[in-house]
């Protein structure tokens, strides 16, 4: 998806951009460009079949949990101190380039992604397929996610060390409400969505942009439905919460991020571009 969107933009740059014209008409055709390259992305994944988003939902589902491999591995061998929590956050970023560079399935990425056509033609076919593309790919990143954790606590991979490091990890989602969850999930959706529409500009620099954007989501404790559901599953699977636990932190970080992803930042990234 990345590679697509940024060899797209580079092959049609505006003229006037490369011949060094006015600063002003440069930004705003940018500004059209990636809206394009988006929209066109989106729109492409709200005609694939539903087993298609399923099975990369469900790649995309377990991919994402080395996110959490990363931190517990982290934090099972970094001591206590003022910095440990940013140095365990650097795990954070990892399931996500995984996914995104493969171009995997993401419930928070294609909030912005699938949201762009719908804003440009709203429709009720469009409202529909939006929806149904919500719908596969989070329920099937969640079934990776669940997958993937069931695995860890159940099969012992990995050392003991690896496991009380993932469960430690785990428990801040413990550590909110269902309201303070659903606040901390908006800046989550918003920053995620920045990845998506940034990676069209971003060329050889994909890894870094990403890396860097999930980074302070990470560091700001922000809640993401799809890593914060493997983390939920982890503990279910443990023991340490029930399955109230689980649904208590998934509705408020999915309703969160699709308003901070598809709400806030989709309507404003489409609002720069109406009257250009």
């Amino acid at each position: 998806m990345a590679e697509h969107r940024a060899n797209e933009y580079s092959s049609e740059r505006p003229a006037d951009a490369e011949s060094g014209g006015d600063v002003d008409s440069i930004k705003a055709a940018n500004a059209q460009e990636l809206h394009r390259a988006v929209r066109e992305s989106g729109a492409e994944e709200l005609e694939r079949p539903v087993s298609a988003l399923f099975w990369s939902g469900l790649a995309g589902g377990l991919a994402v949990t080395a996110s959490l491999v990363a931190e517990g591995a982290i934090a099972a061998h970094v001591p206590t101190g003022e910095s440990r929590a940013l140095i365990i956050a650097l795990g954070y970023p990892i399931g996500f380039v995984m996914v995104i560079l493969g171009r995997m399935q993401l419930f928070t990425e294609s909030t912005v992604t699938a949201m762009l056509p719908l804003v440009t033609s709203p429709s009720w076919d469009a409202l529909r397929r939006t929806l149904r593309l919500w719908a596969v790919v989070l329920g099937a990143n969640c079934v990776g996610t669940a997958i993937a954790t069931a695995a860890f606590a159940g099969m012992a991979l990995g050392d003991s060390s690896l496991d009380a490091g993932m469960v430690e990890v785990s428990m801040a989602i413990t550590e909110h409400g269902p309201m303070e969850t659903f606040f901390n999930a908006v800046p989550a959706g918003f920053l995620i969505a920045i990845v998506a529409w940034a990676l069209p500009n971003a060329r050889e620099h994909a890894l870094l942009v990403i890396f860097g954007i999930v980074y302070v989501v990470a560091i700001g404790g922000f809640s993401h439905s799809v890593v914060g559901s493997s983390e939920a599953f982890l503990l279910l699977w443990t023991g340490k919460i029930g399955i109230g636990g689980v649904v208590s932190f998934l509705v408020p970080a999915v309703m969160g991020n699709l308003l901070g992803g598809a709400g806030l930042f989709a309507v404003l990234a489409h609002a720069q571009v109406t009257d250009d």
